[in-house]
């Protein structure tokens, strides 16, 4: 499977910098998943929960909004409070 560089931030700093197969996001017009050659695009995203996929392995996160841009050279993931599940 293709993978594409993924970036996730929030106020607090950088939560994910590297590669990844699939991007699963809440978005404020329903659920959409990102895979690699995505057409460039952009979109608020809701209060949710956020799936990264790499490596064969899924990480599960919290999203509380933010927003999504996607171009040819990078996904990036901007949230206003972003958890991931296995930090507690």
């Amino acid at each position: 499977m293709k993978s594409f560089h993924l970036q996730i931030a929030s106020p607090d700093g950088l939560r994910y910098d590297g590669d990844a197969d699939q991007l699963s996001v809440r978005a404020i017009t329903g659920d959409l998943a990102i895979m690699a050659g995505h057409i460039p695009f952009m979109t608020a995203l809701a209060k949710g929960s956020c799936r990264v996929y790499a490596g064969g392995k899924i990480r599960h996160a919290k999203c509380s909004g933010g927003y999504l841009t996607v171009t040819k050279e990078v996904v990036r993931l901007l949230s206003t409070d972003f958890t991931w599940d296995d930090e507690g």
